[in-house]
């Protein structure tokens, strides 16, 4: 495997720690091929140093001093990004000037950076990213909170509609393979969609499976009737996945903020992680 980067958004939160420090999900990462990190943390552009009782640049140094020492004792290279602005347009920003494979990103957690919350910069992050995004889910309402599912990719749920950026997740399989071991693979019928019947589903879903099997990961079918969002949250609930695997239709920008989007809904209500494959930047 060629050598991949990734962006690592941190809100310096507990959450984030958490994500950070987690060992499993390092190795998760280096085991697909990304072997450097680029560490990004945005500070709001309402947010100054010099607020009373607020020493944000002296929190934000030490935070970041300690997690580049440990995804650096993790074997990666680590570059790290303070910025000012819109977190998911900086990261995105990021992401782009410096071509990341992905951006990992911790599912929510109260930043100390006056109430940023790194759960909407994932939404924000579902709607606009054009690399892959990892949502990294991290428990709610605890003060030491853990990683929901501690391995990354061990277990696989691939939702697909068969559609032409489907298939571009699906390829994700490529490196994705080197740190799972099984996968579902789930199609949900929708009243709205003429996907064939449903042992023409079943066969789609079986070359899929072979395909899988050729890399040597066990594979299983889940054929669904009904909400496509809703459908893909009872699958996972049912199959308890490490983490979940689409890809985004790339609706527009207005019809995105307007309606959302399965995707989006799914990172936002998934339980365990999401792996969100969007459409090439020209789409």
């Amino acid at each position: 495997m060629s050598g991949k980067s990734a962006v690592l958004a941190t809100d310096l939160s507990t959450a984030s720690e958490t994500m950070v420090e987690s060992e499993t999900g390092l190795n998760c990462l280096s085991r697909i091929g990304v072997d450097r990190i680029h560490l990004v943390t945005v500070v709001p552009s309402n947010v100054h140093s010099g607020m009373p009782g607020i020493d944000f640049e002296k929190r934000r140094k030490r935070g970041l001093r300690r997690y580049r020492s440990t995804i650096e004792a993790a074997g990666f290279d680590v570059e790290t990004h303070v910025v000012r602005g819109t977190p998911h347009r900086r990261i995105n920003g990021i992401a782009g000037a410096v071509g990341a494979d992905l951006i990992l990103v911790g599912s929510r957690g109260k930043s100390p950076l006056e109430n940023r919350v790194i759960g909407s910069t994932a939404r924000n992050l579902a709607r606009t990213t054009v690399v892959p995004l990892l949502v990294d889910r991290i428990e709610r309402g605890v003060d030491d909170p853990e990683t929901v599912r501690r391995h990354l990719f061990k277990r696989t749920l691939f939702a697909t509609d068969f559609s032409e950026n489907a298939e571009r997740a699906f390829e994700t399989f490529e490196y994705l393979r080197h740190a799972t071991e099984e996968v579902t693979l789930v199609h949900v019928r929708s009243p709205k969609d003429d996907t064939g019947d449903e042992g023409d589903v079943e066969a789609r879903l079986g070359e899929l499976g072979d395909r899988l099997d050729e890399w040597g990961l066990e594979a299983r079918t889940d054929v669904r009737r009904g909400d496509l969002a809703a459908e893909i949250l009872a699958a996972e609930r049912e199959h308890e996945p490490s983490t979940l695997l689409l890809g985004s239709r790339g609706r527009s920008r207005l019809r995105r903020l307007l309606l959302g989007s399965v995707s989006e809904e799914v990172v936002v209500n998934a339980t365990g992680n999401v792996f969100l494959v969007p459409p090439p930047r020209s789409a």
